[in-house]
């Protein structure tokens, strides 16, 4: 038979929104690791926070500065019927009602620059970013968050409000795209996400830069309310998301195994899951026991590989294991020899590398013989 004619068939409407969304929902679209707070290597709680860190649940930062005294934990209150389980939850414990000028206080998550390369960053295409997030609070009022661009030194704010008292609310906000300054191509801390939770006037004193700029501190919280003037305040946060384009899409859901993995590559324990890295560990919750082999009479060796590879060579941090030995200094392995007894330290041979390191337990052996060893440690590559 012949074929008279090709017909084309007719595209709707809406056909290219549909492709568009089936673009935005490629797998890793959320630039922001650990978003659903699902992840807490360091623990669950951490109290009496005053300064700057990382805490409890994975990749999340506090830039501290003298805002009062704060608990924050890995919260199981979530807004209903969204598939989230766990948020982040900052909890007032010494409130601080009049802040002083350089004080402030931020929930941040630093990205690596060539997380960022298909932004397209300080060229006429750079795309929008779109941040996407539930909030509960305890105070009401209008709230700041900021990108901070480290490589250039620039930055924009905007603002969102908490409408109503201790009530899940989901906010969205957009940010355009920045044609000037291009993110390094590194592992190096390039953007900083960061939420205010109070700030001072070197941060509040000027007019909020609601477009890229070069800093100005006093432009970057302007408007922000005091979450520190009390201790019935507490904020929570999850469902984070921060992604290409001028939309917000559904929250980007990944496997436990995979968000895990990605959190192992800035920060890494051999301490069972959610236990607090301290001096002592319990030797049910350190799982490193191995065979250290004694290459001169004061000290052995073995080789430690790190579950993930790391954004850059750790800093390595060596806990002791009680119910070993009497002795729970901090710092010191335990060596088995027809009994445990205490190392006289436990240290790396130098730096570690991102894929493993090689640890050295100093004390007196027999040169040539091997020994059970049993410590905790932590690798910290974070930005």
């Amino acid at each position: 038979m012949a074929i008279d004619k090709i017909t084309t068939p007719a595209i709707a409407d809406d056909a290219v929104t549909n492709a568009k969304v089936s673009y935005n929902n490629n797998q890793f679209r959320n630039i922001i690791i650990n978003g659903d707070m699902s992840i807490a290597q360091r623990g669950t709680s951490a109290s009496s926070l005053t300064g700057s860190g990382y805490n409890t649940v994975d990749r999340f930062r506090l830039n501290f500065s003298s805002l009062g005294t704060w608990t924050q934990s890995q919260s199981t209150d979530v807004p209903t019927g969204q598939g989230f389980a766990t948020s982040l939850k900052m909890d007032c414990t010494t409130a601080d009602a009049s802040p002083s000028a350089s004080d402030r206080l931020l929930v941040q998550q630093i990205i690596e620059g060539q997380m960022l390369q298909y932004l397209k960053k300080g060229t006429s295409s750079a795309e929008s970013l779109t941040l996407s997030f539930w909030v509960k609070s305890t105070k009401t009022g209008t709230n700041i968050v900021e990108l901070f661009d480290d490589d250039n030194t620039r930055q924009i704010s905007k603002s969102y409000t908490i409408n109503s008292t201790n009530t899940w609310e989901k906010k969205t906000i957009t940010y355009p795209g920045d044609t000037t300054g291009a993110f390094g191509n590194d592992n190096n801390a390039s953007l900083y996400l960061g939420f205010y939770l109070g700030a001072g006037s070197t941060y509040t004193s000027g007019t909020l830069q609601t477009s890229w700029g070069a800093n100005t501190n006093a432009n970057r919280a302007v408007g922000q309310v005091n979450h520190a003037d009390s201790t019935d305040n507490e904020w929570y946060i999850t469902g984070m998301q921060l992604e290409a384009g001028s939309v917000a899409s559904d929250f980007e859901f990944l496997p436990v195994d995979v968000n895990l993995e990605r959190c192992q590559r800035y920060f890494e324990t051999n301490m069972s899951y959610g236990v607090t890295p301290a001096n002592p560990v319990s030797d049910a919750d350190a799982n490193i026991y191995g065979s250290a082999g004694a290459f001169v009479s004061s000290a052995c060796r073995l080789d430690h590989f790190f579950l993930t590879r790391k954004r850059t060579s750790p800093t390595m941090t060596f806990y002791n294991v009680n119910n070993l030995s009497g002795s729970v200094d901090a710092g010191r392995w335990q060596i088995y020899d027809g009994g445990w007894s205490q190392s006289t330290s436990a240290t790396t041979t130098g730096a570690a590398n991102q894929n493993m390191v090689n640890i050295q337990i100093n004390d007196t052996f027999t040169a040539g013989n091997i020994y059970l060893v049993a410590g905790g440690l932590t690798a910290d590559a974070e930005l």
